[in-house]
């Protein structure tokens, strides 16, 4: 009998699987770098394998983060905010291709260097949201 996984569980994944995508790394390589097969990465990512106290802390490590970054925004999480503190909207689609967007426009963005510029984007962007 299959059950779900808990929800710490869950959020630690999505966690693990943002900061995976946002580095540009693959499961694989992320596999590599911890000594285990992707597989077992898309485990953690989903949740359905718990992620041990040692295998954290590595994967921190490999990630350049705090095992702390795992569990944060997990109240608003917990609360289905979306991923993002908005609370009272709807969750992002679970295939990630919004996942990959956003990761690719932070990317690009975190290279403009002009102050100025970087603040137009965000001008611009806040004004396409609210047309929508």
């Amino acid at each position: 009998m299959a059950s779900n996984p808990n929800p710490v569980d869950v959020h630690v994944g999505k966690r693990l699987r943002q900061r995976r995508t946002f580095l540009g790394m693959t499961q694989e390589q992320l596999g590599k770098a911890l000594g285990i097969t992707f597989q077992q990465v898309q485990k953690y990512e989903r949740g359905t394998n718990r992620v041990g106290a040692s295998r954290l802390y590595d994967i921190s490590q490999v990630l350049d983060v705090t095992p702390q970054f795992f569990f944060d925004e997990m109240e608003d999480d917990a609360e289905k905010d979306g991923g993002f503190g908005e609370k009272g909207q709807a969750p992002f689609a679970s295939d990630g291709i919004m996942d990959r967007e956003i990761m690719d426009l932070v990317r690009a963005f975190r290279r403009v260097s002009n102050p100025t510029v970087r603040q137009r984007m965000v001008d611009l962007i806040r004004t396409i949201g609210r047309q929508d």
